[in-house]
């Protein structure tokens, strides 16, 4: 069929009554399945079952009582495999609960209260801004939003962030604090930025001298079809002069247990050694069990790269079913756009403009619930009204074939109504 754009009145009255049976008949099958959230599904969790076993033993290696406080940095033998995996040097990480978020949350709530390396706190000034690489991960913008930062949308590319802008951002406005960033598989549209994205980042020139790149490598693991990796952003950043400035996120939270995983935040020796200070009032120390648990599972970089394969190998056929039926149910209308994934957990399209909202909202009627329209954009409002992400991890296949069905119905039926206001 012809892109939808050239159909006469007609075809599309007759292809409108034709989706309107269709999503009708979606609705009698009683479907509830909800997709607003990239969770892994039990098969996905089932893999880490070992996690449950006994310990081993309660202590660390070099004799620490895990079961008692201390250890404020976290288990070494658990941060030496994140330093492997990571190339980080070990001395430089610090290890968290569950949630890498907390420590993202704790890292700008800090930024706010009390400054960094002797520079004022940022609730001091009259403004924050930040700087949100969009379509993004709406958690991420949440944190700005609760601090009351301006956030500043920055479009995203196939090689990451548009740089030509953030470095013409940065350079001149002292208010720009920092820059929300997930460089590998992005959320929500799987992009791997670029050597010369990660080297721009490293070396920006800012008129902030506390400005901070929030580094949060969620899916550095998750390789679904090929294997591709991202520059070592603290190596380059060092060899800039500017290690202070990245702060570094990473977790198991999508490798095992989402909640009981391990979370890191690394940075430079000066900015950890910071970090820790405030950590001193804030807890004698981390839940050193779940990191023995942790690192007996996880046992090094090779045993990792061997679970995620497995992980991989689930996720590959649900990827391969949101594409397919895409590319099969839209690819020649001209009603959807969207870049294929390189791996991570999402795919995210792009509906012609002003249709999203509708599009989630008849989705959610028809028995599928969706991220909701607008979450991948600061404030929660996509300007455009076009984008939408698929978390396909947590259904099973039979379910996901069934949701991208109703979701290419539902986007079909949006869009006829899209077209005739345009043009009839």
């Amino acid at each position: 069929m012809k892109k939808w754009e050239n159909l006469n009145k007609e075809q599309l009255l007759e292809l409108k009554e034709l989706y309107d049976k269709e999503f009708e008949d979606f609705k009698k099958q009683g479907l509830k399945l909800d997709m607003s959230r990239g969770k892994p599904s039990p098969d996905i969790l089932d893999l880490s079952a070992g996690l449950l076993d006994p310990l081993e033993s309660w202590k660390t290696a070099d004799g620490t009582d895990g079961r008692n406080y201390g250890v404020p940095n976290g288990v070494a033998e658990c941060r030496q495999i994140f330093a492997d995996l990571l190339g980080i040097p070990v001395g430089q990480i610090i290890l968290g609960n569950n949630s890498s978020l907390e420590l993202m949350y704790n890292a700008y709530m800090r930024m706010y209260v009390f400054g960094a390396m002797g520079n004022k706190p940022w609730k001091d000034l009259d403004t924050v801004k930040f700087l949100c690489p969009s379509p993004g991960y709406d958690r991420h913008f949440a944190v700005s939003q609760a601090f009351g930062s301006e956030m500043i949308i920055v479009p995203m590319t196939e090689d990451g962030p548009d740089m030509d802008l953030v470095e013409n951002l940065v350079k001149d406005d002292p208010l720009i604090k920092g820059i929300w960033c997930v460089p590998l598989y992005s959320n929500p549209q799987g992009v791997v930025y670029s050597d010369d994205t990660v080297k721009r980042l490293a070396s920006l020139e800012t008129a902030a001298e506390d400005f901070r790149i929030f580094w949060d490598n969620a899916y550095g693991t998750h390789h679904v079809f090929d294997k591709y990796t991202v520059a070592n952003i603290l190596d380059l950043a060092r060899e800039a002069g500017k290690e202070d400035r990245v702060y570094y996120f990473f977790s198991t939270s999508k490798i095992t247990f989402p909640g009981g995983g391990v979370s890191i935040m690394a940075s430079s020796p000066a900015s950890i050694a910071e970090q820790l200070k405030h950590l001193s009032f804030q807890t004698i120390g981390p839940d050193k069990l779940n990191q023995l648990r942790t690192a007996q599972f996880l046992k090094n970089p090779d045993s990792i790269r061997d679970h995620m394969s497995k992980i991989s190998a689930i996720l590959r056929p649900k990827f391969k079913v949101v594409l397919d039926t895409l590319e099969n149910e839209l690819g020649d209308t001209g009603l959807v756009s969207y870049i294929k994934p390189k791996g991570g957990y999402f795919v995210a399209i792009d509906t012609l403009e002003g249709c999203a909202k509708a599009v989630v909202a008849m989705a959610k009627d028809g028995g599928v619930v969706l991220t909701g329209a607008g979450a991948t954009y600061p404030y929660g409002i996509d300007p455009k009204d076009t984008n939408i992400r698929i978390a396909s991890t947590y259904p099973s296949l039979d379910e996901l074939t069934q949701a991208m069905k109703l979701l290419c119905i539902c986007i079909k039926r949006v869009s006829i109504d899209k077209l005739l206001a345009i043009h009839y």
